[in-house]
């Protein structure tokens, strides 16, 4: 089967070392949403592909990888990292063209951000330690912590490379063996990952690429697996409920990182010009296919105007177009159904009395690809399903506030709870509304600045449990407390 896409990487599926075709050779076609042309085809995997993938992860768990010791687990990991960053121009490429985001985008966050992931937990997980108590002198308890087992990570879109080194690499810290599902929209980078970790030196069987689709397909035979003992998945709400309920007949452990609506809270006591550039990335960054991007914006009245004035002028100088060229800052949409998507919801912005100030549809000069103009909206009330429902795209609403009480009110007034930015130079203000908004991340004066030590994950029906340091050993390791009588 001719599973090589024109880019020369083979997206068959990886299980146990090696490359392998689906049964009865099914396949699906990638597609470039840049300019709407074939990148090739890609192995189309169910449940008969997942069980293999899943056995040679069992499997391996009892193999050399159960008892590496932890410093050569360790220099595994960063060698991971450091191939990851001698690949890196291939790497952005190839999810730039599977994403239609910016090759700058690509190149300078989305690759270094993955190796840095491996780079991280190589070191975080040899500082680790766990619990001992003594009782009197009657006993010593002390803890261990074990690997879960075999792992299912599945993969957004949006940040491919990104999001699923961020899974991965702490759980091979933690000695499990995984089973990725990529997007299927997404899945060159996800193929290269694979053999880059056998480059260095993961033993096969340890890391499986399985790809294909989520109902009834590939996704929901990883979610419904007995021999799967966790699932971590970031994406949709709507997709996160049906995985749990998949995962419930073997009570598997669940992370969940989800949708978000996210607010971005401007005090008048701000400076506009620190806001303003932060802003217009935290809105519009890959395309706003962000789940922390801030597409519901409240600006303190006094401030309100000359907010969107000068906002208004600054994304109109953002270029949409090819994301192979420089110049551009706002690529394509990953697909027409997201693209059409969004357009409906510009469309029912207007129904609902919306005011496009800038943007607004598709722009000029473009017969093929998704591209979609950044957008701002005004005028609309909290009720509005543009400014409650997650879009997911270069549209943001710019709503005024008089008082803090009734921004928080608006602001909480969502089953999101995600992210949140909050400017002003009042400290006092900055941790009280800090401390009252319900969100899982809160940037003050600052947006998508990360430390990966940090708990990292959203309240409500934006996640469930936390990634980031101890937090994603917590999710990827058993605790096992062990009594000796003295």
């Amino acid at each position: 089967m001719d599973t090589i896409t024109v880019t020369g990487i083979d997206c068959r599926h990886f299980i146990n070392g090696k490359y392998v075709d689906s049964a009865n050779s099914r396949t699906f076609l990638n597609t470039n949403p840049a300019n709407e042309n074939i990148l090739g085809s890609v192995a189309e995997g169910g449940k008969e592909e997942i069980d293999l993938a899943v056995a040679a992860a069992k499997e391996a768990l009892n193999g050399p990888w159960k008892t590496m010791p932890l410093t050569e687990r360790s220099n595994v990991l960063r060698k991971i990292g450091d191939l990851i960053l001698e690949r890196k121009d291939e790497l952005a490429r190839l999810e730039s063209l599977d994403t239609g985001k910016p090759i700058w985008l690509s190149s300078t966050i989305d690759i270094p951000r993955a190796a840095y992931n491996f780079h991280f937990f190589a070191d975080y997980m040899t500082t680790m330690g766990t619990e001992a108590y003594q009782h009197d002198d009657v006993a010593i308890n002390y803890a261990v912590r074990k690997p879960v087992g075999v792992v299912g990570l599945i993969n957004p879109w949006n940040l491919p490379m990104l999001l699923l080194t961020w899974k991965l690499a702490p759980c091979l810290a933690a000695g499990n063996t995984a089973v990725m599902k990529p997007a299927e929209w997404t899945p060159m980078t996800a193929t290269v990952l694979a053999e880059i970790c056998k480059e260095a030196g993961v033993p096969d069987g340890v890391v499986n690429v399985v790809h294909g689709f989520g109902p009834n397909s590939a996704g929901a035979a990883l979610t419904e697996h007995p021999d799967v003992d966790a699932i971590t998945f970031t994406g949709e709400t709507s997709t996160g409920t049906a995985i749990m309920k998949a995962a419930a007949k073997s009570l598997k452990k669940l992370s969940y990182e989800l949708g978000g609506k996210n607010p971005n809270i401007i005090f008048a006591d701000s400076d506009l010009d620190e806001v303003l550039e932060t802003t217009i990335k935290s809105s519009f960054i890959n395309q706003g296919e962000v789940c922390l991007c801030g597409s519901r914006i409240y600006v303190e009245r006094a401030a309100y105007d000359e907010f969107v004035d000068k906002f208004v002028a600054k994304t109109k100088e953002l270029v949409v177009g090819d994301p192979f060229d420089e110049k551009t800052k706002i690529g394509a949409m990953i697909g027409k159904e997201h693209y059409d998507r969004v357009l409906g919801f510009l469309d029912l912005a207007r129904e609902e009395g919306g005011i496009i100030r800038t943007g607004g549809g598709r722009p000029d000069g473009f017969e093929k690809g998704y591209y979609i103009e950044p957008t701002i909206i005004t005028g609309l009330d909290r009720d509005s399903r543009c400014v409650r429902e997650e879009i997911f795209g270069p549209v943001v609403t710019v709503i005024p506030f008089d008082t803090e009480e009734e921004v928080l009110e608006q602001v909480n007034d969502s089953h999101y709870g995600l992210s949140a930015s909050i400017w002003t130079n009042d400290l006092r203000r900055a941790h009280r509304v800090a401390n009252e908004v319900e969100a899982g991340i809160i940037w003050v004066n600052t947006w998508f600045l990360r430390d990966l030590r940090t708990p990292f994950g959203g309240m409500k029906q934006s996640g469930i449990g936390r990634e980031g340091g101890m937090h994603s050993f917590e999710f990827y390791s058993e605790l096992k407390n062990i009594c000796i009588k003295l």
